[in-house]
């Protein structure tokens, strides 16, 4: 065996096993870390993959519709509002080119002008819409209404369900009514755009589909001559329908003009306008140029509803036409005492008065000493059926359904009981009795229809037209008897001084002697022959409310021709004076409008 020398010690065979160990040592160590970081390295490849997978396959569908809607832009373009004619084809409402622009929740209407100034200077949001415009302004606001932003309260309802924050929808008059109708389908376009916002390309496009048009049964000639025949009239209302129920015009006092809501910001009114800019008009709680009194005023209707006292006498067969009573100018009874208004003002009676000359005379002893004998019950009875203190049926929202009193009623709401007194001032319209512009003229309208009331209406195809509300409200006696007072208020020894011999000068209206009557040449200027006297019926009142020093209430309701009726006018003049002397003349121009030109 060799023997190592001293060059080379054991130690150093001893050393080399040591450093083989620490070598191993390494590589084990060394081998351990690379298995850990490859597997990390493929958990993370693998859950890279997963994640790869999750967003191209799994939700590979959202994250193109989030890319599309990124770079895809929907623009509306609003559908036109449809266009609302009168009777015989002329435009109550257009709509003109515009655009709006919401901000802050809030929708604002733009002319051209406006819109391209705002384009020019980079403004992007700009939608494409039609401004409503009214060419007669304030003289039909409370038949068309106007448009106004939808509320939130109004998107939460079923009735506006598919509309958007912002959207523009009507309010009051044939705006809100028909507004299912006259509302188009808005169009839209899908347009491509960059990152910057910037159109690059139109991708799609739906045409918006115009709203239908609307024919109304309003006479425009009609409501222009009846808004001028207003003029002087501070707070009132003004109804002129046609026997079977199609209103020809409606005027309420004080008006508004529409366009203050529904064109830009730079809109001037006419100059003959009460309000000028919208906040005057949404503000002004003493005259409420919102409310429209032709069908939600209520007032106590005075005399006029001394027709409705006449027919519950006549249809209960309490009073026939030999019935009558002496005048003596006033009642007592106690301490208290009733007078008729031609006694208290002129120191006169009427002497012996029948229901036709009751009517006619409009006196007020007769319907005091009718209304007791009749009494209370059936006196409401007869009211109610007359629509009193219900809605009568209109195509406007808004309507106010009027007060029927009784015993029961005064009690429960006053704490008193009812008291002869009571009846007598219901008998000729006062007291506690209201009702609207509307329930007068459409008492009228059963007169003149002979008893049947149909629905009043403005939609020209309304499912109401022609059809009656109620049937037989007059016997063919009642008819006769009343048409007769109403008749003889408007002749000489009438009431309705300023509608005594109508002359209106036109030549196509026919000689009949019935309706119209030959005018005496001495009574007329030249060309009598032109000339016709149209005979008329008509009811005045005077409504006494509130103090002593308050003016009451005009009033006037007529129909004519007397005999076959085309027309039915009925006038109120809040706190302006007697029916005769305020009403009638305001009566006499819409008729004069309507008989010459017919």
């Amino acid at each position: 065996m060799t023997k190592i020398g001293i060059a080379f010690p054991d130690f150093i065979s001893t050393e080399k096993i040591k450093r083989r160990k620490n070598i191993d040592g390494f590589s084990k160590s060394f081998g351990i870390r690379y298995k850990f970081l490859a597997a990390l390295l493929l958990v993370s490849i693998a859950v890279l993959i997963f994640r790869i997978f999750t967003l191209q396959i799994i939700e590979g569908k959202y994250y193109r519709l989030l890319s599309d809607s990124n770079r895809i832009k929907t623009v509306v373009t609003h559908a036109p509002r449809g266009i609302i004619t009168d009777r015989n084809g002329k435009p109550l409402v257009i709509n003109v080119p515009g655009f709006r622009l919401v901000e802050n929740g809030k929708t604002r209407l733009l002319n051209q002008e406006q819109a391209l100034s705002l384009i020019s200077a980079g403004k992007k949001d700009l939608e494409i819409d039609s401004l409503r415009y009214y060419p007669e302004k304030d003289a039909t606001a409370h038949v068309l209404g106007y448009l106004g932003q939808i509320t939130k309260e109004e998107l939460s309802s079923e009735k506006y369900s598919g509309y958007r924050s912002g959207d523009l929808i009507g309010e009051m008059g044939i705006e809100e009514e028909y507004e299912g109708m006259l509302r188009g389908v808005d169009g839209k376009q899908l347009v491509e755009i960059d990152s910057s916002g910037k159109s690059i390309r139109k991708l799609g496009e739906s045409d918006p589909i115009p709203g239908r048009n609307i024919r109304l049964t309003i006479d425009l000639g009609l409501q222009k001559k009846a808004y001028e025949a207003m003029r002087g009239v501070k707070k009132g209302a003004v109804i002129v329908t046609t026997p079977k129920g199609e209103v020809l015009a409606l005027i309420s006092k004080p008006t508004f003009d529409p366009n203050l809501f529904t064109q830009d910001e730079t809109y001037k009114t006419a100059t003959d306008s009460a309000y000028r800019e919208v906040d005057q008009v949404l503000s002004d709680g003493e005259s409420q140029p919102l409310l429209n009194r032709a069908i939600a005023g209520l007032y106590p209707p005075g005399s006029t509803f001394k027709i409705i006292t006449a027919a519950s006498g006549l249809n209960n067969k309490i009073i026939g036409r030999d019935y009558s009573i002496e005048d003596k100018g006033i009642i007592r009874v106690g301490e208290f005492s009733f007078a008729n208004w031609y006694f208290t003002g002129y120191g006169r009676t009427d002497g012996v008065v029948n229901v036709v000359k009751g009517l006619a005379r409009s006196n007020d002893i007769f319907f005091y000493e009718l209304a007791a004998k009749i009494g209370v019950d059936r006196l409401s009875a007869t009211a109610k059926d007359f629509m009193i203190g219900d809605f009568s049926g209109i195509d406007l929202a808004g309507g106010s359904r009027g007060l029927v009193p009784n015993p029961s009623w005064k009690e429960k709401v006053i704490g008193e009981k009812w008291y002869l007194g009571d009846t007598y001032h219901y008998g000729i319209g006062q007291g506690y009795l209201l009702s609207t512009p509307l329930h007068v003229n459409s008492w009228a309208q059963t007169v003149a229809a002979k008893g049947q009331m149909y629905y009043p209406h403005l939609f020209k195809d309304s499912e109401k037209k022609d059809k009656t509300l109620k049937q037989n409200l007059l016997s063919e006696g009642a008819t006769e008897l009343i048409t007769e007072g109403m008749i003889g208020a408007c002749k000489e020894n009438g009431v309705a001084w300023p509608l005594f011999n109508l002359k209106i000068k036109n030549q196509k209206l026919k000689i009949d002697g019935r309706n119209f009557l030959e005018v005496p040449q001495s009574s007329v200027s030249g060309n009598f022959k032109d000339y016709r006297q149209v005979v008329l019926a008509c009811k005045t009142g005077t409504a006494q409310h509130g103090g002593e020093k308050t003016l009451p209430h005009a009033w006037i309701t007529l129909f004519a021709p007397a005999r076959d009726p085309q027309i039915v006018i009925t006038v109120l003049s809040e706190e302006s004076g007697e029916g005769s002397s305020v009403a009638a003349p305001i009566a006499k121009e819409i008729l004069t409008e309507w008989f010459s030109r017919k």
